[in-house]
């Protein structure tokens, strides 16, 4: 099979996946609060499901060119699929927790988790390192376009309810369905992957250690995305649905389409992104579109 199968492969998976945890991103909190839990509880969900994520994210790094890349992106969409399942079938609040946690059900609406980890270590090899910015964004530009049809869906539970009469509950059991056949689906994609994705049995064997002065640029990104993602921490898809829903009333008919017009231009600054890198460089493009967005969302809460 070659680069460019495998490479078209990788991003429909993680389109599908991206729309699934999209999906989630909408929905989830809103569904916890109709299903009796307090904003705490729902804090807490949320944050068993990005834990989750986090232990799958540090597991797939150790085991992921061990065990087979595929067969640790199948593994990890089967999981996902299975915390839908259970969303769809069960409202015990225990039963949601445990699921949330090993089903990594992400509340962020953004797709961070080891998915996306495994598939960022498979790119580079699909391609020349001239095109690798320009293939890291339309493969973010997938991701976002993911992300947007998912909370378009997320609009659905309502659609649901006001034109077909179904049942609360039931509107979401179905939608969580819908969720679990996405992740599905995206793991049968990744069996179709060549065994050019894996990592060959000599680099294996002779792992090249990071050199000291590449390992303090890893050192300095990983803390400042962590830093970063501590903040991001506080306004994820979920809470922020939650927080329309309860301050405002407003339900996913409009959160859906909201966030659907969120995310499509977030995916159209991916392009434009890589544009603006061969100018000023990567990381200048990251300190000055960053900064405005963050003093942009200091203004939601006005």
């Amino acid at each position: 099979m070659s680069s460019v199968a495998d490479r078209s492969l990788i991003f429909w998976s993680a389109g599908l996946r991206a729309t699934a945890v999209g999906l989630s991103g909408v929905i989830l909190a809103i569904h916890l609060a109709t299903l009796g839990f307090q904003a705490s509880s729902i804090g807490l969900a949320i944050s068993l499901g990005l834990a989750g994520c986090a232990v799958g994210t540090f597991v797939a790094t150790y085991v992921a060119d061990r065990v087979g890349r595929r067969a640790t992106l199948v593994s990890l969409a089967c999981l996902m699929g299975l915390g839908g399942v259970v969303l769809a079938c069960s409202g015990q609040p225990t039963i949601v927790l445990v699921s949330m946690l090993v089903g990594m059900v992400n509340g962020m609406g953004r797709d961070r988790g080891a998915g996306l980890t495994v598939e960022q270590a498979i790119l580079p090899q699909t391609t020349a390192d001239r095109q690798r910015t320009t293939v890291f964004a339309w493969y973010n530009l997938t991701v976002d376009a993911g992300h947007a049809l998912g909370s378009l869906l997320g609009s659905l539970p309502a659609l649901l309810r006001t034109q077909f009469g179904v049942s609360v509950f039931d509107s979401y059991r179905w939608i969580w369905g819908l969720y679990s056949v996405l992740c599905f689906m995206a793991g049968l994609l990744v069996l179709w992957l060549s065994k050019a994705v894996e990592l060959h049995e000599r680099n294996r064997a002779n792992p090249q250690p990071l050199s000291p002065s590449s390992r303090r640029v890893v050192v300095k990104f990983a803390a400042l995305s962590g830093l970063d993602s501590l903040g991001g921490g506080f306004l994820t898809t979920a809470m922020l649905s939650y927080w329309f829903f309860r301050r405002f009333g407003i339900d996913e008919a409009l959160l859906g389409p909201l966030f659907f017009v969120v995310r499509v231009l977030n995916g159209l600054s991916h392009l434009g992104a890589a544009w603006l890198a061969k100018r000023i460089g990567l990381v200048n493009t990251m300190v000055w579109t960053h900064l405005p967005s963050s003093l942009l969302l200091m203004t939601v809460s006005i």
